[in-house]
């Protein structure tokens, strides 16, 4: 039965697309059946997967509104080795346009449940926001991934996250839960690494991953080549890190 994941932090600048999309080509890379699902208007997962996001047929906006169904919008045979159901800059419509329609809220998840046999993983790039798509990726999800960078600020606004969450868990979603916090950017030199951390640990217990993501620069640059970091740079800090998050998550979400 296929997991959907989704990965989410109202604040941007943590590493949330750059983690979705190696993670994606971690877990392919173990034999996993992925599809990477951006339905974040910035596009970025489709980016550093190798898509053009202005050059696109058919987009996840299409998939919520009713107008493609999942099958049709899905890019298939990347080089990446997972799926992409693609997304960009039109998704800033999503909000008012998802406004008259029914069901807004479980678009995305009666959309990926004609495709979800054909995975073992859906993850699901969320946007920097607590807005109808990311309501749309918990009400499909079954698992919250968090990325989270350890600065002065790592915590602000997480407690919204959190009610958001609980929130769709009581009244759509009993099913939702939190797969794990992932602490990027990570460099533990820092006091203030180290202070956030102590607070993170104190705070979610089992539930902050074990993995972290350094600062790597092999990171930054693969986005921009339109590959992740596995395949750009395999032999990377970065590169070694997301292979070892997607061997936790496997053995934490049995996979």
């Amino acid at each position: 039965m296929s997991q959907i994941i989704a990965l989410t932090n109202q604040k941007g600048g943590v590493g949330k697309s750059t983690s979705a999309v190696n993670l994606a080509a971690s877990l392919a890379s173990l034999d996993r059946r992925v599809l990477l699902v951006d339905l974040d208007p910035q596009g970025h997962a489709s980016m550093g997967s190798g898509i053009d996001k202005y050059d696109l047929d058919k987009s996840v906006l299409d998939v919520l509104l009713g107008e493609a169904s999942a099958h049709e919008a899905i890019i298939k045979n990347l080089p990446v080795n997972f799926d992409v159901l693609p997304g960009n800059g039109d998704l800033t419509a999503a909000e008012v346009e998802l406004l008259d329609r029914d069901e807004r809220q479980s678009r995305l998840s009666t959309a990926l449940s004609t495709v979800a046999e054909n995975y073992d993983v859906v993850l699901i790039d969320c946007p920097p926001s607590l807005n109808m798509l990311t309501v749309n990726a918990l009400t499909a999800a079954q698992g919250v991934l968090i990325p989270l960078q350890c600065e002065f600020y790592a915590l602000e606004g997480l407690s919204a996250l959190l009610d958001t969450v609980e929130q769709i868990k009581e009244s759509v979603n009993p099913e939702l839960a939190i797969s794990g916090i992932l602490r990027t950017m990570y460099d533990k030199r820092t006091s203030l690494t180290r202070e956030v951390d102590k607070q993170l640990r104190d705070f979610f217990g089992d539930a902050l991953l074990k993995t972290t993501i350094p600062r790597n620069v092999k990171v930054a640059e693969a986005p921009s080549h339109g590959l992740p970091v596995t395949h750009y740079a395999r032999f990377s800090r970065g590169s070694q890190a997301y292979r070892v998050l997607a061997k936790e998550m496997i053995r934490k979400l049995a996979l």
